[in-house]
């Protein structure tokens, strides 16, 4: 951590299945040097998983993000995703252009204008929406700590006992992209290889050939590298100035 640096504004928002629970560790770190840190949990998921609904879209998620930086007075934030908050995040720039000075995506989908994230998704993860919406249901399940790949077993244990259903609809729907993310000055993507997807994989590759982004590869970290090395990830958004 480096310790003396300028307090900032970090608004962390998680992937599929998890909620502010999975940033607990990195939000410690960054508070205790002063930063200022909102860890978000998307509608539907963890503490708010009494709200799902088969209503959720991706646009539910987006205005999750943006109603933060309303009221609470954001101004100036470092924006993280995490994996499918990744399409989150991007939505969200869109409407908060000005208002967040670097983005982070940890292992994160970067979607391009007028995908979907039903179109990403690998055939076993397909395969479980469309059994649920056979089913009638408003959500699938979320990852385990063995796909997940956490590296100890008390935090995956601690994952396990945590991760929550996904809502279906937030895969659906086409995120739309003007441009405001590619318009943020200082943009980071993060990748840990230990988590195999070649989607990501490529995310990674386009970034490295963009002089508009900067890359770091965490190889000893699953896909939740804020559970297997909070403290290195930490110092990796705090170097984003």
């Amino acid at each position: 951590m480096t310790q003396q640096s300028e307090p900032r504004t970090f608004v962390l928002v998680p992937g599929a299945g998890h909620g502010a629970w999975a940033w607990r560790h990195l939000a410690d770190l960054l508070r205790v040097s002063g930063h200022r840190v909102h860890a978000l949990t998307l509608t539907g998921l963890a503490e708010r998983s009494h709200l799902m609904s088969a209503d959720i879209t991706l646009e539910t998620h987006i205005q999750d993000v943006v109603n933060i930086f309303r009221w609470e007075d954001i101004e100036r934030a470092t924006l993280v995703a995490h994996s499918y908050g990744g399409w989150v995040v991007s939505g969200a720039v869109e409407r908060l252009e000005g208002r967040v000075s670097a983005l982070a995506y940890v292992d994160a989908f970067v979607p391009e204008d007028g995908q979907r994230g039903y179109d990403l998704l690998n055939a076993t993860q397909k395969a479980q929406v469309e059994e649920a919406r056979a089913r009638g249901e408003a959500s699938r399940a979320g990852p385990t700590s063995a796909a997940l790949r956490i590296q100890r077993a008390v935090d995956a244990a601690w994952v396990d006992a945590h991760i929550t259903q996904q809502p279906l609809g937030v895969s659906m729907d086409a995120v739309k992209l003007p441009g405001a993310r590619e318009r943020v000055p200082l943009k980071l993507y993060v990748r840990t290889p230990l988590f195999p997807q070649p989607v990501i994989d490529a995310v990674l590759a386009r970034c490295q050939a963009d002089a508009g982004w900067r890359t770091a590869v965490m190889n000893h970290c699953g896909h939740d590298p804020m559970i297997d090395d909070p403290r290195g990830l930490a110092a990796l958004l705090e170097a984003l100035v």
